[in-house]
Protein backbone atom coordinates (compact mmCIF):
# COMPACT_ATOMS: atom_id res chain seq x y z
CA UNK A 1 0.00 0.00 0.00
CA UNK A 2 1.01 3.75 -0.38
CA UNK A 3 0.64 5.63 2.95
CA UNK A 4 1.25 9.55 2.87
CA UNK A 5 2.39 11.09 6.15
CA UNK A 6 2.02 14.74 6.73
CA UNK A 7 3.93 15.52 3.30
CA UNK A 8 4.73 19.24 3.47
CA UNK A 9 7.02 20.64 0.93
CA UNK A 10 8.32 24.70 1.48
CA UNK A 11 9.89 27.01 -1.14
CA UNK A 12 11.26 30.20 1.02
CA UNK A 13 8.12 31.16 2.60
CA UNK A 14 5.52 29.45 0.03
CA UNK A 15 4.13 26.61 1.45
CA UNK A 16 3.62 24.65 -1.56
CA UNK A 17 2.34 21.29 -0.12
CA UNK A 18 0.42 21.57 3.30
CA UNK A 19 1.10 18.15 5.64
CA UNK A 20 -1.41 16.39 3.27
CA UNK A 21 -2.29 12.48 4.24
CA UNK A 22 -4.06 9.71 2.50
CA UNK A 23 -3.86 6.11 2.13
CA UNK A 24 -3.94 3.79 -0.89
CA UNK A 25 -4.14 0.33 -1.87
CA UNK A 26 -3.20 -2.06 -4.69
CA UNK A 27 -5.97 -1.26 -7.21
CA UNK A 28 -7.27 1.89 -6.12
CA UNK A 29 -7.45 4.54 -8.89
CA UNK A 30 -6.87 7.85 -7.48
CA UNK A 31 -8.13 11.35 -8.65
CA UNK A 32 -5.72 13.78 -7.63
CA UNK A 33 -8.14 17.21 -8.71
CA UNK A 34 -7.26 20.62 -8.70
CA UNK A 35 -6.09 23.57 -10.46
CA UNK A 36 -3.15 24.81 -11.79
CA UNK A 37 -0.51 25.75 -9.04
CA UNK A 38 -2.92 23.89 -6.74
CA UNK A 39 0.58 21.79 -5.27
CA UNK A 40 -0.23 18.53 -7.46
CA UNK A 41 2.92 18.13 -9.39
CA UNK A 42 4.44 18.74 -6.59
CA UNK A 43 3.22 16.33 -4.27
CA UNK A 44 3.73 14.00 -7.42
CA UNK A 45 7.43 14.54 -7.87
CA UNK A 46 8.14 14.23 -3.87
CA UNK A 47 6.29 10.63 -4.05
CA UNK A 48 8.38 9.98 -7.06
CA UNK A 49 11.97 10.56 -5.20
CA UNK A 50 12.70 13.78 -7.04
CA UNK A 51 11.77 16.18 -4.39
CA UNK A 52 12.57 16.13 -0.91
CA UNK A 53 10.21 16.79 1.41
CA UNK A 54 10.57 19.54 3.75
CA UNK A 55 9.16 17.12 6.53
CA UNK A 56 6.51 14.33 6.35
CA UNK A 57 7.06 11.44 4.33
CA UNK A 58 5.08 8.31 2.88
CA UNK A 59 5.70 4.56 2.49
CA UNK A 60 5.54 2.31 -0.37
CA UNK A 61 4.95 -1.51 0.65
CA UNK A 62 6.65 -0.30 4.40
CA UNK A 63 9.86 1.54 2.93
CA UNK A 64 9.58 5.43 3.68
CA UNK A 65 10.67 6.99 0.44
CA UNK A 66 12.78 10.05 2.37
CA UNK A 67 15.44 7.58 4.63
CA UNK A 68 15.37 4.92 1.40
CA UNK A 69 15.03 6.28 -2.21
CA UNK A 70 16.54 3.98 -3.91
CA UNK A 71 14.62 0.91 -2.75
CA UNK A 72 11.55 2.21 -3.48
CA UNK A 73 12.52 3.54 -7.30
CA UNK A 74 12.10 -0.31 -8.66
CA UNK A 75 8.57 -0.18 -7.05
CA UNK A 76 7.18 3.30 -9.09
CA UNK A 77 6.62 4.16 -12.32
CA UNK A 78 6.80 8.03 -12.99
CA UNK A 79 5.18 9.83 -16.56
CA UNK A 80 5.53 13.18 -16.25
CA UNK A 81 3.60 16.60 -17.22
CA UNK A 82 6.27 17.21 -19.82
CA UNK A 83 8.66 14.26 -21.17
CA UNK A 84 11.69 14.32 -23.88
CA UNK A 85 11.75 11.33 -26.42
CA UNK A 86 15.10 10.40 -27.85
CA UNK A 87 15.74 10.65 -31.68
CA UNK A 88 16.91 8.73 -33.90
CA UNK A 89 15.64 5.55 -32.56
CA UNK A 90 13.15 2.96 -32.69
CA UNK A 91 10.53 2.13 -30.07
CA UNK A 92 11.66 -0.91 -29.73
CA UNK A 93 15.27 0.48 -28.74
CA UNK A 94 13.78 2.69 -26.79
CA UNK A 95 12.12 0.52 -24.66
CA UNK A 96 15.69 -1.90 -24.46
CA UNK A 97 17.50 1.43 -23.09
CA UNK A 98 14.83 1.54 -19.96
CA UNK A 99 14.63 -1.98 -19.41
CA UNK A 100 18.23 -1.69 -19.24
CA UNK A 101 18.63 0.91 -17.02
CA UNK A 102 16.21 -0.78 -14.30
CA UNK A 103 18.78 -3.44 -14.51
CA UNK A 104 16.08 -6.10 -15.80
CA UNK A 105 18.09 -9.17 -17.36
CA UNK A 106 19.10 -9.04 -21.05
CA UNK A 107 17.21 -12.80 -21.44
CA UNK A 108 14.01 -11.40 -20.42
CA UNK A 109 13.75 -8.18 -22.17
CA UNK A 110 12.30 -9.12 -25.07
CA UNK A 111 9.09 -10.53 -23.56
CA UNK A 112 8.89 -7.97 -21.59
CA UNK A 113 8.94 -5.29 -24.22
CA UNK A 114 6.67 -7.68 -26.31
CA UNK A 115 3.96 -7.35 -23.26
CA UNK A 116 3.88 -3.91 -22.84
CA UNK A 117 3.76 -3.16 -26.11
CA UNK A 118 0.48 -5.08 -26.46
CA UNK A 119 -0.58 -3.64 -23.24
CA UNK A 120 -0.34 0.32 -24.44
CA UNK A 121 -1.22 -0.93 -28.22
CA UNK A 122 1.90 0.06 -29.76
CA UNK A 123 3.06 -3.40 -31.36
CA UNK A 124 2.34 -2.46 -34.93
CA UNK A 125 4.85 0.51 -34.16
CA UNK A 126 7.79 -0.91 -32.70
CA UNK A 127 9.62 -0.24 -35.96
CA UNK A 128 8.71 3.33 -35.81
CA UNK A 129 11.17 6.30 -35.45
CA UNK A 130 9.74 8.00 -31.93
CA UNK A 131 10.25 11.12 -33.40
CA UNK A 132 7.26 10.04 -35.95
CA UNK A 133 4.82 9.24 -33.48
CA UNK A 134 1.51 11.11 -32.72
CA UNK A 135 1.05 12.90 -29.19
CA UNK A 136 -0.78 10.49 -28.11
CA UNK A 137 1.64 7.50 -29.27
CA UNK A 138 4.24 9.20 -27.52
CA UNK A 139 1.97 9.37 -24.04
CA UNK A 140 1.57 5.37 -24.48
CA UNK A 141 5.47 5.08 -25.02
CA UNK A 142 6.28 7.20 -21.90
CA UNK A 143 3.70 4.73 -20.33
CA UNK A 144 4.76 2.02 -21.61
CA UNK A 145 8.36 3.02 -20.40
CA UNK A 146 7.06 3.48 -16.80
CA UNK A 147 5.77 0.07 -16.80
CA UNK A 148 8.80 -2.17 -18.14
CA UNK A 149 9.85 -2.71 -14.52
CA UNK A 150 6.43 -3.94 -13.32
CA UNK A 151 5.99 -1.15 -10.86
CA UNK A 152 3.67 -1.27 -7.83
CA UNK A 153 3.01 2.27 -7.97
CA UNK A 154 2.13 4.77 -11.24
CA UNK A 155 2.57 8.13 -10.65
CA UNK A 156 0.85 9.60 -13.97
CA UNK A 157 0.78 13.37 -14.09
CA UNK A 158 -1.82 15.16 -16.64
CA UNK A 159 -1.22 11.79 -19.12
CA UNK A 160 -4.44 13.03 -21.07
CA UNK A 161 -2.68 16.55 -22.08
CA UNK A 162 -2.77 17.62 -25.25
CA UNK A 163 -4.43 14.66 -26.51
CA UNK A 164 -7.50 14.33 -29.30
CA UNK A 165 -10.89 12.96 -27.89
CA UNK A 166 -9.93 9.12 -29.45
CA UNK A 167 -6.68 9.48 -27.72
CA UNK A 168 -7.78 10.68 -24.57
CA UNK A 169 -10.62 7.90 -24.37
CA UNK A 170 -8.03 5.41 -25.19
CA UNK A 171 -5.51 6.45 -21.95
CA UNK A 172 -8.76 6.42 -19.96
CA UNK A 173 -9.28 2.76 -21.07
CA UNK A 174 -5.48 2.07 -20.29
CA UNK A 175 -5.18 3.38 -17.01
CA UNK A 176 -8.63 1.56 -15.70
CA UNK A 177 -7.03 -1.66 -17.22
CA UNK A 178 -3.75 -1.21 -15.17
CA UNK A 179 -5.96 -0.34 -11.75
CA UNK A 180 -8.10 -4.18 -12.54
CA UNK A 181 -4.09 -5.55 -12.85
CA UNK A 182 -3.96 -4.76 -8.75
CA UNK A 183 -1.34 -1.65 -9.57
CA UNK A 184 -1.98 1.81 -7.56
CA UNK A 185 -2.49 4.76 -10.23
CA UNK A 186 -2.60 8.25 -8.81
CA UNK A 187 -3.56 10.32 -11.67
CA UNK A 188 -3.38 14.16 -11.53
CA UNK A 189 -5.75 16.48 -13.73
CA UNK A 190 -7.80 19.76 -13.33
CA UNK A 191 -9.91 18.20 -16.31
CA UNK A 192 -12.32 16.29 -14.10
CA UNK A 193 -15.20 14.29 -16.98
CA UNK A 194 -11.81 12.41 -17.88
CA UNK A 195 -11.36 10.92 -14.61
CA UNK A 196 -15.07 10.31 -13.65
CA UNK A 197 -15.22 7.35 -15.70
CA UNK A 198 -11.95 5.27 -14.10
CA UNK A 199 -11.17 6.49 -10.89
CA UNK A 200 -12.19 4.97 -7.39
CA UNK A 201 -10.96 7.33 -5.03
CA UNK A 202 -10.43 10.89 -5.40
CA UNK A 203 -8.51 13.90 -3.56
CA UNK A 204 -9.47 17.54 -4.04
CA UNK A 205 -5.85 19.74 -3.49
CA UNK A 206 -6.31 23.68 -2.99
CA UNK A 207 -3.72 26.32 -2.40
CA UNK A 208 -1.55 22.78 -0.96
CA UNK A 209 -4.14 21.73 0.78
CA UNK A 210 -5.62 18.38 0.73
CA UNK A 211 -9.39 19.43 1.33
CA UNK A 212 -10.97 15.99 1.01
CA UNK A 213 -10.21 12.55 -0.21
CA UNK A 214 -11.68 9.07 -0.05
CA UNK A 215 -14.34 7.22 -2.16
CA UNK A 216 -16.07 9.10 -5.02
CA UNK A 217 -19.36 7.41 -3.79
CA UNK A 218 -18.83 8.30 0.43
CA UNK A 219 -17.85 11.92 -1.35
CA UNK A 220 -20.78 12.72 -2.89
CA UNK A 221 -22.91 10.76 -0.15
CA UNK A 222 -21.36 13.51 2.35
CA UNK A 223 -22.26 16.53 0.25
CA UNK A 224 -25.64 15.49 -1.26
CA UNK A 225 -27.45 12.71 1.59
CA UNK A 226 -30.60 13.12 0.18
CA UNK A 227 -31.61 12.09 -3.49
CA UNK A 228 -32.94 14.72 -5.94
CA UNK A 229 -35.52 13.13 -7.67
CA UNK A 230 -37.17 14.77 -10.91
CA UNK A 231 -40.99 13.90 -11.29
CA UNK A 232 -42.54 14.61 -14.65
CA UNK A 233 -46.04 14.33 -15.06
CA UNK A 234 -48.58 14.31 -18.24
CA UNK A 235 -50.89 16.79 -16.32
CA UNK A 236 -50.29 20.00 -14.15
CA UNK A 237 -47.61 19.47 -11.65
CA UNK A 238 -48.97 22.01 -8.92
CA UNK A 239 -51.19 19.26 -7.68
CA UNK A 240 -48.25 17.17 -6.75
CA UNK A 241 -46.63 19.56 -5.08
CA UNK A 242 -49.35 19.82 -2.62
CA UNK A 243 -49.94 15.85 -2.65
CA UNK A 244 -46.20 15.32 -1.45
CA UNK A 245 -45.99 18.39 1.41
CA UNK A 246 -46.52 16.22 4.06
CA UNK A 247 -44.27 13.07 3.32
CA UNK A 248 -42.04 12.40 5.65
CA UNK A 249 -38.75 11.82 3.48
CA UNK A 250 -39.58 14.89 1.99
CA UNK A 251 -36.86 17.73 3.11
CA UNK A 252 -37.48 19.68 0.15
CA UNK A 253 -39.63 20.20 -2.79
CA UNK A 254 -39.49 22.79 -5.75
CA UNK A 255 -41.87 23.58 -8.91
CA UNK A 256 -39.12 23.63 -11.57
CA UNK A 257 -39.46 24.16 -15.36
CA UNK A 258 -42.67 21.74 -15.50
CA UNK A 259 -41.67 18.84 -13.18
CA UNK A 260 -41.91 18.52 -9.50
CA UNK A 261 -38.07 18.19 -8.34
CA UNK A 262 -37.95 16.83 -4.10
CA UNK A 263 -34.90 16.15 -1.84
CA UNK A 264 -35.91 12.04 -0.89
CA UNK A 265 -34.66 10.65 2.32
CA UNK A 266 -35.66 7.20 2.50
CA UNK A 267 -33.93 4.74 0.36
CA UNK A 268 -35.02 2.44 -2.97
CA UNK A 269 -37.20 0.60 -1.33
CA UNK A 270 -39.43 3.72 0.03
CA UNK A 271 -38.39 5.42 -3.60
CA UNK A 272 -40.35 2.42 -5.10
CA UNK A 273 -42.83 3.13 -3.02
CA UNK A 274 -43.55 6.45 -3.29
CA UNK A 275 -44.01 5.84 -6.91
CA UNK A 276 -46.58 3.16 -6.87
CA UNK A 277 -48.27 5.06 -4.11
CA UNK A 278 -48.64 8.18 -6.82
CA UNK A 279 -49.78 6.01 -9.83
CA UNK A 280 -52.45 3.93 -7.56
CA UNK A 281 -53.33 7.55 -6.69
CA UNK A 282 -54.50 8.55 -9.93
CA UNK A 283 -51.05 10.86 -10.88
CA UNK A 284 -50.03 10.05 -15.09
CA UNK A 285 -45.86 10.63 -14.01
CA UNK A 286 -44.10 10.11 -17.77
CA UNK A 287 -40.68 9.97 -15.86
CA UNK A 288 -38.46 9.88 -12.24
CA UNK A 289 -35.25 10.37 -12.67
CA UNK A 290 -32.76 10.42 -9.84
CA UNK A 291 -29.91 13.40 -10.64
CA UNK A 292 -26.63 13.14 -8.71
CA UNK A 293 -23.61 15.14 -7.80
CA UNK A 294 -20.48 14.97 -10.78
CA UNK A 295 -16.77 15.99 -10.18
CA UNK A 296 -17.25 19.10 -11.42
CA UNK A 297 -20.27 19.83 -9.04
CA UNK A 298 -17.99 18.10 -6.04
CA UNK A 299 -14.98 20.12 -6.86
CA UNK A 300 -17.43 23.60 -6.80
CA UNK A 301 -18.46 22.68 -3.50
CA UNK A 302 -15.40 22.21 -1.56
CA UNK A 303 -13.03 24.42 -3.57
CA UNK A 304 -13.20 28.30 -2.81
CA UNK A 305 -10.99 29.19 -5.97
CA UNK A 306 -8.01 30.24 -4.21
CA UNK A 307 -4.60 30.01 -6.02
CA UNK A 308 -1.20 29.92 -4.24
Amino acid sequence: MLEVKSLRKEFGTLVAVKDISFQLMPGDVFGFIGPNGAGKTTTIKMLATLLEPTSGTALLNGIDIVRYPEEVRPLLGYMPDFFGLYEGITVTEYLEFFAAAYRIPKSQRAQIIENVLELTDLTVKRDAYVETLSRGMQQRLCLAKSLVHDPLLLLLDEPASGLDPRARIEIKELIRELGAMGKIVLVSSHILPELADFCNKIGIIERGELLVWGPVDEIIAQLQPARVLQIRLLDDPEPLTRYLEGDPHITHLALQNGYVEVHFTGGLEEQAELLAKLVRDGFRITSLTESSLDLEDVFMQITRGEVS
